[in-house]
């Protein structure tokens, strides 16, 4: 295959919800817009409304269409039913590259993938873990069996595609060092989402944004802005946006602390929208590899404070002045009064957004991503080391 033959390309994830469905939405679109052919399958029993809206919006570049199957979150013997289910639809769309995102897109695709190969497809199999099953701990039962699983798949993989340099070493450590060539491509953006955001009539002190889990930190959020309150002397207001299956909780922990009338839920919505509602956007992740939100949140102009986990020193500097220590409500509660009495000190620790704008377009993750599925489709498979150290070249 020459190197500029359009590719069909599919994408395999679980849950069409956060950044690993943001990751894949623009791939789709500037893929689409280079001539590829892309398509997506994905989970049908997790989203919502606002995820329906996403998909309709890129069904103009899913030449391959959108295919969604049950997919349960841990294993289960219903894996075993939405595997052959996931191998009948990818026979049928005959795919020059699979890409597996997270830690079941990332199964299915290798076996699928594997499958296929056996039968003479010259089908490419490419997995980011995004996270997934390296969020859990290596010293549990549970995580040695998810590790020990990555390690049987690696060997089923032709590339090995990693959204930041912590995601890699995490990789490394749980793992262990790739047997298989593997890349460094760092997430981007769109150029519209380089635009400033200015605040709505109205905007509040402080938002969260993203899935309403524990891991994400909304729990910590509500804490920390709460003793922030008696840090400060004076009612502060947060906006929570986003949706999932605890959100709940956390609307019973509000009411709870008498805290509802400042401390507002909303269902997800864009994230510039969101960003338009308050002055300061707050990310008490416990884990990430690469968020999507913090990268939006530079572009758009909106100070961050963040713990620094994951790849997000990555974007904002190893000496970023906004870190604070992850689930740690008392020194995010710091941050967040500093940033009240002190409104100018995270502006200044922003990044410079020339450089930011550089390293972090869709355009250029687009590209880079489609030489390492050519690199495999035209056979110039060399040596794994070599490769994966001009990656961070």
């Amino acid at each position: 295959m020459e190197a500029d033959t359009p590719l069909r390309i599919l994408h395999c994830f679980r849950s069409p919800v956060g950044g690993i469905f943001r990751h894949v939405r623009d791939l789709a679109e500037e893929h689409a817009k280079a001539g590829h052919q892309v398509g997506i399958l994905c989970d049908s029993t997790t989203g919502g409304a606002y995820e329906d809206a996403l998909f309709e919006s890129i069904m103009p570049n899913l030449a391959l269409g959108l295919t969604r199957l049950p997919m349960r979150r841990s294993l289960g013997f219903s894996d075993i039913t939405t595997a052959v289910k996931t191998f009948r639809e990818i026979k049928n769309l005959q795919p020059d590259v699979l890409h597996g995102h997270g830690a079941k897109g990332g199964a299915f695709v290798r076996l699928v993938g594997s499958r296929l190969r056996v039968s003479q497809s010259r089908v490419a199999r490419f997995y980011s873990p995004h996270g997934g099953s390296l969020h859990y701990d290596e010293k549990t039962l549970r995580g040695q069996a998810y590790f020990a699983i990555e390690r049987f798949l690696e060997r089923r993989t032709d590339r090995l595609i990693f959204v930041s340099d912590y995601e890699r070493r995490t990789y490394e450590k749980k793992v262990g060092r790739p047997r298989v060539d593997w890349r460094l491509i760092h997430n981007g953006l769109r150029a519209p989402e380089f635009e400033p955001v200015a605040n709505a009539a109205g905007a509040v002190d402080f938002l969260y944004i993203g899935m309403m889990r524990d891991l994400k930190g909304p729990d910590v959020f509500i804490e920390a802005i709460r003793r922030a309150e008696q840090l400060t002397g004076k009612p502060l207001r947060g906006v929570m946006v986003g949706d999932g299956a605890d959100k709940a909780r956390y609307q019973a922990r509000l009411d709870m602390l008498g805290m509802a009338d400042r401390v507002t839920m909303r269902d997800a919505m864009p994230a510039r929208d969101a960003f338009a509602l308050a002055r300061t956007v707050v990310v008490p992740s416990r884990a990430e590899s690469m968020p999507y939100i913090v990268l939006e949140a530079v572009a758009a102009g909106k100070p961050v404070i963040s713990t620094q986990v994951g790849g997000i020193p990555e974007i904002l500097g190893a000496d970023f002045a906004g870190f604070v220590p992850r689930g740690d409500t008392e020194a995010l509660a710091g941050a967040m009064a500093k940033d009240i009495t002190d409104p100018g000190w995270l502006a200044a620790a922003m990044p410079e957004m020339e450089a930011f704008r550089d390293r972090f377009s869709a355009q250029t993750m687009a590209g880079r991503m489609i030489e390492v599925y050519q690199e495999c489709q035209i056979g110039t498979v060399g040596d794994g080391k070599a490769k994966a150290a001009s990656s961070l070249s």
